[in-house]
């Protein structure tokens, strides 16, 4: 019997044998049998979502940042891959080491002082090269040292925190830090990887993880949602809108009209492989869009002769406009004002001039 190209009386060689096995960044071997997306996923962003001191190449190209609101001058000063994030009135300091950085491109750090955790009220943007105001907390005028020198995160707000940048963080609800693993590894999309890697070491092919492609459109949204947020999340919990729910791609597309919880060809992973990084040529998702919406194009020049172009799906009209560059019409970017990004709006639909923000 055969597990994918090893066999596993081989498999048990290279797991019980450090010098032939290969380990994936969270020291699973599910590159034995998943080599492709092991040699991969480790240099996502979401690989990264996590870092610990000494491992923020960012920090450690940057040793002096310095950023002022007001009267309070924040600094960041790296040395040795050791960080540490102050906040002074001139007359008053705080200081903490950098623990936990957020993001693997924009970076928000968590901080603890007096054994409470803090969102840092300063993040570190790559388009700016710079420090500024933490996205979201724009709002927050600071009335001592302690609210300027970051967000008290309440105990859920730390479990949704460390459940979505980190692996193995979260146990009963609480925050672990001492099982926590940096980054979205194996085992935090695929539950049971590491009992499946047990029992292939034993000689057993049970346990196998449950495969997420053969989940529904709807329940790899509420899957990606998780950490991307739903729409019930969005709308029940969070009650958000505006422009600000451009970064939940799970809720904008679900408010397409052309969203078929059903249909596997409008799902997150239909799109995007999250074993590598999202790729940003527009031009190469056309051919996910074709795949239901049949151009028109065509048709609409040569309307002389009646040629008519069916769709792939009988409820999905075709585009009289062009056979390419679909996402660039119809996900339409959006800078998200203070936070020094630009997201693609998932809400798929024809974009109207200067129609307001969809919600």
């Amino acid at each position: 019997m055969r597990v994918s190209s090893v066999p596993v009386a081989t498999a048990l060689i290279l797991i019980a044998s450090p010098a032939g096995a290969q380990a994936t960044s969270d020291g699973y071997k599910c590159a034995l049998c998943h080599s492709e997306q092991a040699r991969t996923q480790p240099a996502t962003s979401m690989a990264h979502a996590l870092s610990l001191p000494g491992r923020n190449q960012t920090l450690n190209s940057h040793p002096d940042l310095t950023f002022r609101r007001g009267e309070y001058l924040y600094r960041i000063q790296t040395k040795d891959g050791e960080s540490t994030y102050t906040v002074t009135n001139g007359t008053e300091t705080i200081s903490a080491p950098i623990k936990w950085t957020l993001g693997a491109n924009s970076q928000t750090y968590v901080l603890e002082h007096d054994q409470k955790l803090y969102e840092s009220l300063i993040s570190y943007y790559p388009s700016i090269n710079a420090l500024d105001i933490t996205m979201g907390d724009q709002v927050i005028q600071p009335k001592s040292l302690i609210e300027a020198f970051g967000r008290g995160l309440l105990p859920r707000e730390s479990t949704a925190c460390f459940g979505c940048h980190a692996s193995g963080g979260v146990v009963n609800n609480h925050v672990n830090f001492d099982a926590m693993r940096p980054g979205v590894t194996c085992e935090h999309c695929h539950a049971g990887a590491l009992k499946h890697q047990d029992a292939i070491s034993q000689g057993r092919l049970d346990s196998i993880p449950p495969k997420l492609k053969r989940l529904s459109a709807e329940e790899i949204s509420n899957f990606c949602g998780q950490c991307h947020r739903t729409f019930e999340t969005v709308v029940g919990d969070l009650r958000l809108r505006g422009p600000v729910t451009v970064r939940f791609q799970p809720y904008r597309l679900a408010m397409s009209k052309c969203f078929d919880g059903s249909d596997s060809r409008i799902s997150c992973i239909a799109c995007h492989d999250p074993h590598r990084e999202v790729v940003r040529d527009t031009a190469s998702y056309d051919s996910k869009c074709l795949s239901c919406h049949a151009s028109a194009f065509a048709s609409a020049r040569s309307a002389s002769n009646r040629t008519t172009h069916k769709t792939s799906s009988p409820d999905a009209k075709a585009c009289p406009v062009a056979n390419s560059g679909c996402a660039g019409c119809h996900m339409p970017k959006t800078d998200l004002e203070g936070s020094h990004m630009t997201f693609t709006d998932h809400y798929i639909r024809v974009v109207r001039a200067n129609e307001p923000y969809p919600n």
